[in-house]
């Protein structure tokens, strides 16, 4: 059962005011045990706002009007509107092993298969579908003051020529000797297997913590032909279905489906972060789970009782892999030991 001094806990930081709770803080509380159901309805919410992705809705004519059409249409001299922000609801708990955290935010369209494989009847077409995702990124030593997201993202392979404008953003860090570490959950690959990929990012990119790729796509000429009848290349993997059973074998009736991605199962510091989701009403949840401390070089350590916590970023993608929304103000986790309810200490 949870502790008894959760309760005063409680309502010592609701009676404490702005004027004693620091605003940019994730306050979790000690349990005894794994958190159940009804233990996150009680646990203290922190509404993380991420802003600037491409939202993915189902189509409604009866949003479309003429002056739908002229906000939402680039010009010179208004250009597109903007995409309302994601607010994600945070909640934390801890035990004396692990870490649990929650994340709920609003999405209308479950986006749990990318590149998914779809039979006609007569051959196989890639149906371009995208995955829904997240990515959590720690700044373990506290390395950047005031930390986003925005100290891991640099654009790379810049250039304008005449009227049009490339760009690709790339993760990595510009500060020699620096690291972060990075939580990637993803609604088909990571999934599939409940887990979110524990990676972490330097100078020179992305890492897995452990080295190796877990991903790999069910055939890739196929998927960058479309819908061509010549899926497969010499280098190609082959196409299996759900069952990981070849494709070409046997009978198969139209609209059989088969992953347009391959997944081997983490294992060793790849698979710290445990996760399961679901997705119901049109709101996305995730509950992570990992240790305090792995004694992975590469992983964030949580210590309770720190009055200044681990500082975090967040980014969210909603049918895309790339023009994901993210936090632009500070944030950080702070894990509550017994007789610390309010007034942790200020940068």
């Amino acid at each position: 059962m949870l502790r008894p001094l959760f309760a005063v806990m409680l309502l010592t930081l609701l009676l404490a005011g702005c004027n004693e709770v620091v605003a940019d803080r994730l306050y979790a509380l000690k349990l005894d045990r794994p958190p159940a159901l009804a233990d996150w309805e009680r646990a203290l919410p922190r509404q993380v706002t991420v802003r600037g992705g491409r939202p993915h809705r189902l189509p409604s004519f009866a949003e479309i009007d003429e002056d739908t059409v002229h906000v939402t249409t680039a010009s010179c001299h208004h250009g597109a509107r903007l995409p309302d922000p994601i607010k994600v609801d945070m909640r934390a708990f801890y035990t004396d092993r692990d870490l649990y955290l929650r994340l709920t935010w609003q999405d209308a369209t479950p986006d749990r298969a990318l590149m998914e494989w779809v039979f006609d009847g007569t051959r196989w077409q890639n149906s371009g579908s995208q995955e829904d995702g997240f990515g959590l990124m720690w700044d373990s030593g506290g390395q950047f003051p005031h930390f986003t997201c925005a100290y891991a993202c640099h654009i790379d392979d810049f250039g304008v020529s005449r009227a049009s404008f490339h760009a690709s953003n790339k993760m990595r860090l510009a500060k020699e000797g620096a690291w972060l570490d990075l939580w990637n959950w993803k609604a088909d690959r990571t999934a599939r297997y409940g887990f979110a990929d524990d990676r972490y990012i330097d100078p020179q990119g992305m890492h897995g913590d452990l080295p190796g790729e877990l991903f790999r796509p069910n055939s890739l000429l196929g998927q960058a032909a479309g819908d061509s009848a010549q899926l497969f290349g010499a280098s190609d993997q082959p196409l299996y279905d759900g069952e990981r059973r070849p494709a070409g074998e046997g009978y198969r009736p139209p609209a059989s489906r088969a992953p347009g991605w391959l997944v081997e199962r983490p294992s060793g510091g790849r698979a710290d972060v445990l996760a399961a989701a679901e997705h119901r009403r049109g709101e996305g949840s995730v509950v992570l789970r990992h240790a305090l401390h792995t004694g992975d070089r590469h992983d964030v350590s949580f210590v309770p009782g720190d009055p200044n916590g681990v500082a975090f970023g967040l980014a969210v993608m909603d049918h895309t892999l790339f023009e994901h929304y993210a936090s632009v103000v500070p944030e950080r986790l702070v894990l509550l030991s017994q007789g610390q309810a309010a007034g942790p200490a200020r940068e």
